[in-house]
């Protein structure tokens, strides 16, 4: 399974002014343009960072899922989330023929921690031998950042914050507070068996 971003996060997106501000950083001056470069790159580092951590998109993008063999014959997990459309689903030879699945033969079951890809009928279409699967769907909270939680929101303002500083060792994780902001967002893991 391989999973690439198709769309990139424009610059206006993110929020340099918050952060400035949080930091308490002057404004109006001639190097305000290098400063809001560096402020941007801390941004995109905390989101990049909170979002490998929680496995949920944080601004809505579209990606795309490439598939060698399903989870089930009957449905399969994003490994983003929130999920918010499916544009297509195709299937790929090992040539590299594309074709385009019928809408109508997969749906997308919603939700905030593990969306999949569902079959209305017995299964979903198999690749080909020695082909795969693409999916490509849109994904994340909201297209600009008032559409992102707000303990998200104040999680990257922190750890982008704790960038700019220099301030937070990589080897040692994002700092306690921005954990605590990003707990209920990580996924459930339930292990079987044990004693």
């Amino acid at each position: 399974m391989m999973m690439v971003e198709l769309t990139a996060i424009p610059s206006a997106a993110f929020p340099v002014a918050v952060l400035a501000a949080h930091l308490r950083l002057a404004q109006g001056f001639v190097d305000d343009v290098n400063q809001d470069a560096v402020l941007e790159r801390c941004l995109r580092a905390a989101c990049a960072a909170i979002e490998a951590r929680i496995g949920k998109a944080l601004f809505a993008r579209r990606f795309l899922l490439t598939v060698l063999e399903w989870q089930s014959a009957g449905s399969h997990p994003f490994p983003l989330a929130p999920v918010r459309e499916i544009h297509a689903v195709r299937t790929l030879s090992r040539h590299g023929t594309s074709v385009t699945v019928d809408p109508g033969s997969y749906r997308l079951q919603p939700d905030m921690h593990r969306p999949r890809l569902v079959a209305t009928g017995a299964q979903l279409v198999q690749p080909a031998h020695a082909g795969s699967v693409e999916v490509e769907f849109d994904a994340g909270f909201g297209a600009d950042w008032g559409g992102i939680p707000a303990d998200l929101q104040q999680a990257v303002i922190m750890l982008a914050a704790s960038y700019w500083g220099q301030e937070s060792d990589p080897a040692q994780g994002v700092p306690q507070a921005v954990a605590v902001l990003l707990e209920p967002y990580r996924p459930i893991r339930l292990r079987g068996g044990g004693a």
